[in-house]
């Protein structure tokens, strides 16, 4: 079982998050939207979605350079991997608090406005709560890792993140006496992965680039003899 959670699953979850957002851009490009519910309820939207959002960027971007950066380049930096440890702790405590602050503002103007409720999908209540969940998790392994302060651990965590992306069959055993915290961390981050293409949160992969020119407002005109 823990081979396939972390040996195999990471590839499903990987090909489905690939294939499934072509595919939905592909044959749906009409659903891949942010769906906001700005227009119902303004002020708790603003804050509650700029502190989950800067908090949730920060976040995987420390996983992707933490996890995927070679331990050489570290070393060539002078990086330990005690100080490492400490910067990912600081920083991604920071920015854990910061996106479950916005992530709970976000969740009770959902579950408690009706109007906002109305609109919202049982997938956008659901995914909501997976990533709060999952931003729970994330700051409970801090506590962990206050525990391994020499950095040992989370060379672990490297050796399978690149293991994963390097075919490693071997990828699995190198995390197979991780904490529970870390191994439930991980899965969830993978289902996440795995349910992305078919909730809003594809609008991640748009707002990068399209958003950014995108108009702020849009032109509805009727068609000429018709009402």
């Amino acid at each position: 079982m823990h081979q396939f959670l972390y040996g195999i699953y990471p590839y499903i979850a990987l090909t489905v998050l690939a294939v499934g957002s072509i595919a939905r851009y592909e044959r749906d490009p009409y659903t891949w939207k942010s769906s906001s519910s700005q227009l119902l309820r303004r002020k708790q939207l603003i804050v509650g979605s700029v502190l989950f959002h800067v908090g949730v960027l920060a976040i995987f971007g420390g996983h992707l350079v933490g996890l995927l950066t070679p331990l050489s380049v570290w070393d060539a930096l002078g990086v330990s991997h005690g100080a490492k440890q400490m910067i990912a702790i600081v920083l991604g405590g920071v920015a854990g608090i910061s996106a479950l602050i916005g992530g709970l503002m976000l969740a009770h103007r959902r579950l408690t406005d009706p109007r906002v409720r109305a609109t919202s999908s049982l997938a956008d209540t659901m995914i909501i709560l997976l990533l709060l969940a999952q931003l729970v998790l994330g700051l409970m392994t801090i506590f962990v890792s206050l525990g391994h302060l020499d950095g040992h651990e989370m060379t672990k965590f490297m050796a399978w993140a690149s293991g994963i992306f390097t075919f490693d069959g071997n990828a699995a055993s190198y995390i197979e006496d991780a904490n529970i915290l870390f191994k439930i961390h991980i899965f969830l981050g993978l289902t996440i992965f795995l349910i992305f293409p078919f909730t809003r949160l594809v609008h991640m992969l748009s707002a990068p680039i399209r958003y950014i020119w995108r108009p702020g407002f849009q032109i509805v005109r009727t068609r000429k003899g018709k009402s």
